[in-house]
């Protein structure tokens, strides 16, 4: 890794002026898979949001290869290079596979060629409309059209939503290969944390809108019962074992 993709510096965004996110701090490096981890409500899809430029930030920083993105729009934050996969896939479901892929902004070309090859079952179809498709071909069709921009950062909202495990179990390695073969930085927000954690190399755990645990992905998945106390908000157990929440290396909170 050479460099810092993301930076986010103490942002804070919410919702009609109701703060949902508080003073968040995070980073992810080229090539690099962060986990965004947390239950339901603690904010990982708004700061998602906030990154892609959906929600505005109340305060804040949010920069993007060194380059503050306040004032860039989603379709220029798009130009510069994030890819932004929501939990509703963004697909539209009168279309074949083949025209997902004649979409993007105003002279973009999205090369399918990198998303057959990453989902070789796409290529079988090309000419399947994509509300035929199941749900896992659903999702590879959305993270495939994603790597076909080749961006700089992948922004990943519960791609296990309404998926068996086993889909996604063959869904998070790819992203991985992709991150390590293209240096491309992935920010991934999945439900099923061994999962997330097993592909990725840091993990931050929110709480009601707060960083209350970062660390090395194998640190956290070795630290299951902290994990989990810090998972659901009991930010005093969290605190007891200081030695598994360094806040030393890249992207300390």
């Amino acid at each position: 890794m050479s460099g810092t993709v993301l930076a986010i510096e103490r942002l804070t965004a919410g919702y009609e002026d109701a703060a949902v996110l508080r003073e968040l701090d995070l980073t992810v490096e080229e090539g690099e898979v962060v986990a965004l981890l947390g239950a339901n409500g603690a904010g990982k899809t708004t700061t998602l949001r906030a990154i892609s430029g959906v929600v505005h930030p109340m305060q804040g920083r949010i920069v993007l290869g060194g380059q503050d993105l306040a004032g860039a729009s989603i379709s220029g934050r798009a130009r510069m290079g994030i890819a932004h996969v929501p939990e509703n896939r963004g697909l539209f479901f009168g279309l074949t596979v083949a025209e997902h892929f004649r979409l993007g902004h105003r002279n973009e070309r999205l090369d399918e060629d990198t998303a057959y090859r990453h989902f070789p079952a796409l290529a079988e179809l090309r000419e399947r409309r994509c509300g035929l498709l199941s749900g896992g071909e659903q999702q590879m069709l959305a993270v495939g059209r994603a790597l076909a921009r080749h961006p700089r950062l992948l922004l990943l909202d519960e791609l296990s939503l309404g998926l068996a495990p086993l889909i996604v179990e063959r869904l998070l390695p790819v992203v991985r290969e992709y991150a390590t073969e293209s240096g491309c930085g992935v920010l991934l927000v999945e439900q099923h944390v061994q999962l997330a954690l097993s592909v990725a190399d840091r993990g931050y755990v929110l709480s009601h809108g707060e960083l209350v645990l970062h660390d090395r992905a194998e640190a956290l998945r070795a630290n299951h019962d902290l994990l989990m106390a810090s998972y659901f908000g009991e930010r005093a157990t969290a605190s007891l074992d200081a030695s598994a929440n360094p806040t030393s290396g890249p992207g300390a909170g």
